[in-house]
């Protein structure tokens, strides 16, 4: 599940391999409800070395192609697509095309914020792929329209997150150790969010995130955990077991929940224990992501 290749690399067939990296959901409070429907939220994002991958082929057809196996949403539908369609509008230059890859190595409705992440490897990858030359701000910002969780991987770095998730402060997190367990259902976050029984009126936190390494012994609450607990026997069940070993907890609206460890050994052992009843995955957390690393290795410019 570990990334392969380097950023950018292209095969002999024109295709160039991005990562697509998942992330953890270290604190997450809700504070209230907006005018527009969406909900302020504080939550500290934790990059982790493990996700999707994306190769990608520009054109100028005109025409996107999406090249996948996942078939739990719609070609059209999904926001690899999406995400590609709103950079050409953006641009204005509607004779761009694109044939992409999307190996789907994540699990779906599971709060890793997969698509999410695969849809921001495609706006960094075909700004750079298409010359377009668009700033970070701005592709955070076409991102923000697809999803709240697309900001943070296009940004790249891991972050405290406040607003909808768009307001972000690059976070110096120590480098743990994370098993992350399954339990085989997708959460519908719309569903979640707009349960009457969910808590919102966390009260806000200060985190110095950017100053020094985040002391994680202090954080480690998630508003949806009780309520997704509650509504699903599955989250519930492996919640219970995960805390024989430690404090687990639920990331995003779930369905995966956490440990987290000092040192791999440790992860893997309990990793053991697991791996009977739920798909299990081992991952190291990353301040920066792989996409922000090529970048830099290359002396290239992540505007």
């Amino acid at each position: 599940m570990h990334f392969t290749h380097s950023t950018g690399l292209t095969d002999e067939n024109g295709y160039s391999y991005w990562p697509a990296p998942v992330k953890l959901n270290l604190e997450l409070r809700v504070l209230g409800n907006r005018a527009d429907g969406y909900h302020n939220l504080q939550t500290l994002f934790q990059l982790l070395n493990i996700g999707d991958e994306l190769w990608i082929k520009p054109n100028m057809t005109g025409q996107l192609e999406l090249i996948t196996d996942y078939q739990e949403v719609a070609n059209e539908d999904n926001l690899v697509i999406q995400a590609a369609q709103a950079l050409i509008t953006k641009a204005e230059k509607h004779q761009l095309g694109a044939t992409i890859k999307l190996n789907k190595r994540m699990p779906s409705g599971a709060g890793l914020g997969g698509g999410s992440s695969d849809a921001a490897s495609t706006l960094v990858a075909l700004n750079t792929l298409w010359g377009l030359n668009l700033s970070n701000f701005e592709l955070c910002t076409i991102g923000e329209q697809l999803g709240a969780d697309i900001p943070v991987f296009v940004h790249g770095y891991s972050a405290w997150a406040e607003g909808i998730g768009e307001i972000l402060t690059a976070a110096k997190l120590p480098q743990k150790h994370y098993l992350i367990v399954y339990p085989e259902c997708s959460i519908n976050t719309g569903k979640i969010f707009s349960h009457p029984a969910l808590t919102r009126d966390d009260k806000p936190i200060k985190l110095r995130a950017s100053r020094s390494e985040v002391d994680l012994e202090s954080l480690g609450y998630n508003a949806f955990q009780p309520l997704v607990a509650e509504l699903y026997p599955e989250v519930k069940e492996a919640l219970e077991f995960l805390n024989q070993y430690g404090k687990a907890m639920l990331t995003g609206t779930g369905s995966c929940v956490f440990l987290t460890f000092d040192n791999k050994r440790e992860a893997s052992k309990i990793s053991a224990l697991c791996k009977q009843r739920w798909l299990t995955l081992e991952a190291q957390g990353i301040n920066t992501s792989p996409l922000i690393e090529e970048f830099k290795n290359r002396g290239i410019a992540k505007r």
